[in-house]
């Protein structure tokens, strides 16, 4: 169980939720220790400077919460990844599947991407990796940013539930904080 920020103790384990055999990991409790927060924040932003984007693109909701503090420390534009319906512009949507139901995500057609940039995806936490995919795919093929210049960072990393190693053999980059296995 990797934790090199001594962050684990700040996230609260929750059985059978949202349903029967789920173990959920609560960032809530991060979010209400200022220390580990701030240095979560900190940690995630200096992974993402190290990889010289160009933009942040954050997932809803909870991916929100980090990625905004990342995007101003970085002095970057912030792309936000919704649930449909929660954008005001024309947006692309692509479906997907969870661990537990499938859902979709929209981006703004409106966006300012291309080829050229380079985009961290922040989010929470990777289980199955279909969201941060979906996200990515998003970007690829909407906005032609390469799959080599996205890299989806998340807090926590589930890596047996085997979504951080898809997210890499999809060809995108990947990271996080902390790992429970």
């Amino acid at each position: 169980m990797s934790d090199p920020f001594g962050l684990k103790p700040s996230i609260r384990t929750v059985e059978d939720y949202p349903i029967s055999g789920i173990t959920f990991r609560d960032i809530t409790s991060l979010l209400e220790t200022p220390s580990a927060f701030v240095k979560a924040c900190q940690e995630l932003s200096r992974m993402s400077k190290a990889f010289a984007p160009t933009a942040v693109a954050s997932i809803e909701s909870r991916g929100f919460i980090f990625a905004g503090p990342i995007a101003c420390d970085l002095s970057l534009p912030m792309v936000l990844a919704r649930k449909p319906g929660k954008l005001p512009n024309d947006a692309y949507r692509k479906e997907f599947d969870l661990e537990y139901g499938s859902t979709s995500l929209e981006i703004q057609k409106n966006t300012v991407l291309n080829a050229a940039d380079r985009v961290v995806i922040i989010d929470d936490l990777i289980a199955t990796g279909g969201t941060a995919i979906a996200c990515a795919e998003l970007l690829n093929e909407h906005f032609r940013v390469p799959r080599e210049n996205i890299l989806v960072l998340a807090l926590i990393d589930l890596p047996a539930l085997g979504g951080s190693g898809l997210i890499s053999t999809s060809g995108y980059n990947v990271g996080s904080l902390v790992e429970y296995r």
